[in-house]
């Protein structure tokens, strides 16, 4: 016994010698960590913050910083009260999250079924279906302008209809959520088809073995194996309806029936009223609403890592 625990006592050190870094090696660990920190600090924590603080403030952006005058949270009012395209932004914020989680995102998960069953030209059907998502939405918009167009566009051809489809409020916003379902659901379809390739075949097949059907063993059985995935697609969809810009933004600005919260951060920052603390108090919002999903879905996360 004597003998084993001074062989253990005279190994131990040699271990932890062994385990230590050498000093090179310390150097390229430290700037593997200080690099991406401060990116990530400079880059998002500090404007973020930047931006919070200027939500309390009045300024044009224009002289010095000492035109900046503390208002409280007045800004925050006007939003509320004064200000009439916000609540219509919200409303259509809200509309596009939920057809992008009843249209989109429903398609994605059965083309990704479909798809797992490895039918004939399955690689040829997911490029496809996966190229729009290669494409900005700056792009996209351009694209369907060529099917949207009131005099040269395919759909008023095909319809035989004269219908500003990008210029007439009743219609407009529908016709944006369908261009963006078209890049979405290839994006979804992508995450899905990810999941369901990670799923033990072992479950299906016993599953089947006990009589189960296609579809019930999907919705009682792999669906909820693929909770990971459902949760990093709520909280996609609900980032993906807040930041949704480019292509109302290429439309209209954000006007005439397609005002969103994020084209109105930028009229207000950068556009002709230039009204800084106005529009950080609107990015703000936008912030604590994307932060709530954003906490529950990591405390999900970590719950599940820790059991």
């Amino acid at each position: 016994m004597t003998s084993d625990t001074s062989t253990a006592r005279r190994a131990m050190p040699r271990t932890r010698r062994q385990r230590k870094l050498a000093p090179r090696d310390r150097v390229v660990v430290t700037l593997m960590v200080v690099i991406p920190a401060v990116f990530v600090i400079g880059l998002v924590w500090l404007p973020a913050l930047g931006s919070v603080l200027l939500s309390f403030t009045s300024w044009n952006g224009i002289g010095s910083l000492d035109r900046i005058k503390f208002v409280g949270v007045d800004n925050y009012v006007d939003i509320a009260t004064i200000y009439p395209p916000f609540w219509p932004a919200v409303q259509h914020n809200v509309v596009w999250l939920v057809f992008l989680i009843l249209g989109p995102t429903l398609l994605g998960v059965l083309l990704a079924v479909l798809l797992d069953k490895e039918i004939r030209g399955t690689r040829i059907y997911q490029t496809a279906l996966y190229m729009p998502v290669v494409l900005s939405l700056a792009l996209v918009g351009f694209i369907w302008q060529l099917l949207y167009s009131r005099d040269q566009g395919l759909l008023n051809a095909v319809l035989g209809t004269q219908i500003d489809w990008y210029g007439d409020p009743d219609v407009n916003l529908w016709a944006v959520l369908f261009a963006t379902g078209w890049r979405h659901t290839g994006y979804i379809m992508l995450l899905y088809l990810a999941g369901l390739k990670g799923v033990d075949p072992s479950l299906r097949e016993a599953a089947a073995i006990d009589g189960s059907g296609e579809v019930s063993t999907f919705f009682r059985i792999i669906l909820p194996v693929m909770r990971p995935i459902n949760l990093i697609v709520i909280v996609v969809v609900v980032i993906e309806s807040l930041r949704a810009f480019d292509l109302v933004w290429i439309v209209n600005q954000g006007r005439n029936g397609l005002e969103i919260i994020a084209a109105l951060v930028t009229s207000n920052v950068v556009g002709e009223a230039s009204r800084i603390g106005f529009g950080s108090a609107m990015a703000t919002i936008m912030l604590l609403i994307s932060s709530i999903f954003i906490t529950i879905y990591l405390r999900v996360v970590m719950r599940e890592d820790e059991s």
